[in-house]
């Protein structure tokens, strides 16, 4: 683990968070944390290593997007270290705030990857607040495993997928769908989400979409397009498809049926909290 960079260019923007010059997102992120946390941790250093982690600074130019939940911390099972934690992202700071690191903490003598675990346990959280009702979904009938797929509607690799929909339903895998247009709020790619979400089939609308036809739906008052945007952006995605296991476990990018269907077998027969996962793929 290396240590993080020097924490006082951060804090000028901390220290004037509500100022008129600084921006309303940022000001809606920054200031919570801060509040949340000054009791126990100096808030600057707290933020800046959250700033590193998650790069929350994209708020700014999100205002329509729900920011993700204000930081947390609680100690570790290293005498004088908290976890602080923003989202799915976590990092490390000694209890006197002077300094911060990034990295995985490890259990020597039982090979478990401490903090793997921790953000598999918080993607879980995050993932299972959003209620299925707010979900596209794929099933078999009597599915052995269950994925959540971030899917961008203009992504080659999520198209690729979506044509094998039936593929990984006959090997038992159930897929549910939120939407990440990766070019982000008022976009074509946004805009093609909210009209699949507005349609009276949505599975067929999706499909369609992914197709590349053109979808005459109206607009509709409410749908979960920016709420799973938000979601995704708390759990660093950062390339679409983002594909979760039930346990949390991030199973990287595309992965054609029979490797989905390994990577989950994998995660069944895997010992320990946590266990050494394929990087998220860009697409």
């Amino acid at each position: 683990m290396s240590p993080a960079s020097d924490s006082k260019s951060c804090i000028p923007s901390i220290i004037h968070a509500d100022e008129p010059a600084a921006s309303a997102g940022a000001s809606a992120m920054l200031v919570p944390m801060i509040r949340l946390l000054r009791p126990a941790l100096p808030a600057a250093l707290i933020v800046c290593a959250l700033l590193a982690a998650s790069r929350v600074a994209h708020s700014s130019a999100l205002p329509s997007v729900p920011p993700p939940a204000p930081a947390d911390s609680r100690p570790t099972p290293v005498p004088g270290i908290v976890e602080v934690r923003r989202g799915a992202d976590i990092v490390y700071m000694t209890n006197d705030g002077q300094y911060v690191f990034t990295g995985d903490l490890y259990q020597l003598s039982t090979r478990n990857n401490l903090s793997e675990a921790r953000r598999r346990e918080l993607r879980t959280q995050l993932i299972n607040a959003l209620p299925e009702s707010q979900m596209v979904i794929f099933s078999p009938p009597r599915p052995k495993y269950t994925v959540t797929v971030f899917t961008d509607v203009d992504c080659g690799y999520c198209r690729e997928l979506h044509r094998q929909i039936a593929d990984y339903n006959r090997l038992g895998v159930r897929v549910r769908y939120m939407f990440f247009p990766r070019t982000g709020p008022n976009t074509d790619s946004w805009h093609k989400a909210e009209q699949v979400w507005c349609s009276a089939d949505r599975k067929a609308a999706l499909t369609r979409a992914k197709l590349g036809e053109e979808l005459d739906t109206r607009p509709c008052s409410a749908t979960p397009v920016a709420q799973e945007y938000a979601l995704g952006k708390a759990l660093g995605i950062e390339g679409t498809p983002g594909i979760y296991a039930d346990n949390g476990a991030l199973l990287g990018g595309y992965l054609p049926p029979d490797a989905l269907l390994a990577a989950l077998a994998q995660q069944d027969s895997a010992t320990g909290p946590a266990s050494n996962l394929v990087s998220p793929a860009g697409r």
